[in-house]
């Protein structure tokens, strides 16, 4: 054997690149979903079909989803000052974003249910933002917040008639000048101080009236926020504190004659997920505001656009529920270990089946809701649903995906973890919905005060559960028991936790029942609510047909 006489001569392939998955792209993402098309139908939008269609071919292209990548690689900078000394209270965001900011409202997931108000409009616009949301969740924020501001400010007709077109307008303006030079705005909400968080009625941020009290009259605000998001947004929905109590403030970045609005952001929050987004703490110093709604009936006025916003959050947790497992059962089949692909091992199957239980639970029941929202104005049956479905799906969807994120990755295994895969940002933005918006007890205590304040609302419940009774042995056993949950209000709410979370499992599952397969169906309810304890996944129990519910999750691609 010879030595070599130099070490480029000992420059070589030292292996063949092998069992590794291709990147999961350039693929319809709407297409491939069962069960986002066969409730897209169910649910009165089947004339949205086209839209969607194209829709779910964008955001699979790989283009977009690189967009992605990149406005969460580069955090959002709070520039409070130009270079004169000015102070401009500007956010500057890497392009990627403002990219899938325009494609978000271009696309009209802010506005279409809006602006096109028909059957099935909420459901269309929920499918939409399900699927931008699994390219990138954290630039949704100010999506929903825009779309979610339209509710509250109807409450003041002088106040929605000057500013809803620009909030409706399909285009993207980014620019931090005054509304008056703006082609469209996005809208954001200040609710919570430091000392309070959920509880907004401990606010201390003081509204002074200008001239004449009331609603519609100029206020000026004193005081500060702790969370405040997307604060280069165009303007904000305020809860301060008036003479007559809590009252809602509509307050622009910019006041009317076209100076810069004395809300002065301090900090952008360091957080551990949703990082392209920026979350601000704001120091208001005699901001501009006018009164939105009745004066000392704040929380009544901004719990309609809370309650779009907790929508939002069952869709974006649903959302990255599907891209989680896509991407597992993408990468089981086409990585084999110990001698056969991942896919063709049982015990993986149990796993990815289990997942794939998971995710089209949360998206049955989140379109269910879109439907409910739909046609809540004209039918009593509806709105009950919306106000308990929503406190429903916002809490166990919403709670239940970190642990779904954390199994996905699991499956990938060490690759799942790398920076340069998608799976380590869905799991840190996994917790993100369940916290904001009202954590797992507000919406428990929520449940309870609906439960109280209209017990018609359990009828509603009930009558929905009735569609599904006699198909299921598990399914009856578990109605039976669940009532028994909650005959006894002395100690509710302390049990409330379980209490919300059987509810929100059989309410999943009296829609799978009705309109999932067979397979589907029966390994849900089996291991849900059967004798099996499911505290993990991929405990599915025997007879479960784990390669059908996979199949059913994602197709095989051509």
């Amino acid at each position: 054997m010879s030595l070599k006489n130099s070490d480029s001569e000992w420059l070589a392939e030292t292996h063949c690149v092998e069992n590794q998955p291709t990147p999961l792209e350039n693929h319809n993402v709407y297409r491939l979903d069962a069960a986002l098309l066969e409730g897209l139908e169910r649910e009165g939008a089947a004339w949205a079909e086209p839209e969607l269609q194209e829709f779910g071919r964008l955001t699979g292209r790989a283009e977009i989803i690189e967009l992605g990548f990149q406005a969460n690689e580069s955090r959002p900078a709070l520039h409070t000052h130009d270079r004169n000394g000015h102070r401009v209270n500007e956010v500057r965001f890497h392009p990627a974003y403002h990219e899938l900011m325009r494609y978000s409202l271009g696309n009209g997931l802010h506005a279409s249910h809006w602006t096109e108000p028909r059957a099935g409009a909420q459901v269309a616009r929920a499918a939409k933002f399900y699927l931008m949301s699994q390219v990138e969740a954290a630039h949704g924020c100010p999506v929903t917040m825009t779309s979610a501001v339209i509710p509250a400010l109807r409450h003041q007709a002088d106040v929605y008639a000057e500013y809803a077109e620009k909030i409706l307008s399909y285009e993207y303006d980014p620019r931090n000048v005054p509304i008056a030079d703006k082609s469209s705005i996005t809208m954001g909400m200040a609710m919570t101080e430091k000392q309070g968080g959920s509880d907004v009625r401990s606010n201390s941020t003081r509204a002074y009236p200008v001239g004449e009290p009331g609603p519609g009259q100029e206020y000026r605000l004193v005081g500060h926020k702790y969370f405040v998001s997307a604060p280069m947004c165009d303007a904000f929905l305020v809860l301060a504190q008036s003479e007559a109590g809590l009252s809602c403030f509509f307050m622009p970045r910019w006041r009317p004659d076209g100076t810069l609005n004395a809300m002065q952001i301090q900090k952008l929050k360091n957080k551990m997920g949703n990082v392209a987004n920026a979350s601000s703490e704001v120091e208001l110093r005699g901001a501009y505001a006018v009164m939105v709604g009745e004066e000392g009936r704040g929380v009544r006025t901004i719990i309609d656009m809370v309650s779009m916003t907790r929508f939002d959050c069952m869709i974006g947790s649903s959302g990255g529920m599907r891209q989680a497992v896509v991407q597992a059962i993408h990468h089981s089949r086409q990585r084999a270990a110990f001698g056969k692909p991942l896919i063709e091992q049982t015990l993986m199957q149990n796993v990815l089946a289990d997942l794939a239980l998971e995710s089209e639970a949360a998206t049955a029941l989140t379109l269910r809701i879109a439907r409910a929202l739909d046609e809540r104005e004209g039918s009593a049956h509806e709105r009950r649903l919306v106000r308990l479905g929503t406190v429903l799906g916002k809490y166990w969807i919403c709670k239940r995906t970190p642990g779904h994120a954390f199994e996905a990755m699991e499956c990938i295994g060490g690759s799942g973890v790398m920076e340069d895969s998608i799976m380590p940002r869905l799991f840190r933005e996994s917790p993100v919905n369940a916290i904001w918006e009202g954590s797992g007890n507000v919406q428990c205590l929520d449940l309870l005060r609906a439960l109280q304040k209209e017990p018609e609302v359990a009828d509603v419940y009930f009558a929905e559960l009735d569609r599904a009774s006699g198909s299921n042995d598990f399914f009856d056993d578990a109605v039976i028991r669940l009532k028994n949950q909650m005959a006894n209000p002395e100690t509710l709410e302390f049990r409330s936790r379980s209490v919300l979370g059987s509810m929100a499992v059989m309410l999943q599952a009296a829609l799978l029942i009705q309109y999932s397969t067979v397979e589907v169906a029966t390994a849900f309810c089996a291991s849900r609510l059967g004798d099996s304890n499911h505290s993990l996944y991929g405990t599915l129990p025997r007879g479960a047909e784990c390669r059908a519910i996979i199949d059913r999750a994602l197709p095989e691609l051509a």
